[in-house]
């Protein structure tokens, strides 16, 4: 079971209890929702998709409406594995 990291004031609308879910998995170490940026292009609903590993875990994009927030996730998870996950939790 991993740790969620809660330490901005604003994050995207449904993406915490979303994250608190993720992080009941035992293969999950750590979440940090990090920096919320603006993006062209309009998403309906919320998704979040793998982005690129990192040493350690991998980075996944928050995206909903023209908002888009990085979720940095440390796991021993393949990306494959980590997206089927995301895509579980998202229904």
């Amino acid at each position: 079971m991993g740790r969620l990291v809660i330490t901005h004031s604003t994050y995207l609308d449904g993406l915490i209890p979303l994250l608190k879910i993720l992080a009941n998995d035992p293969a999950i170490d750590t979440i940090t929702p990090a920096v919320i940026c603006r993006v062209k292009g309009r998403c309906e609903g919320l998704k979040l998709r793998v982005s690129c590993g990192l040493k350690g875990g991998h980075k996944v994009l928050a995206r909903r409406g023209s908002s888009a927030q990085e979720v940095f996730i440390v796991t021993q998870m393949s990306k494959s594995e980590l997206q089927q996950r995301l895509e579980q939790i998202n229904r």
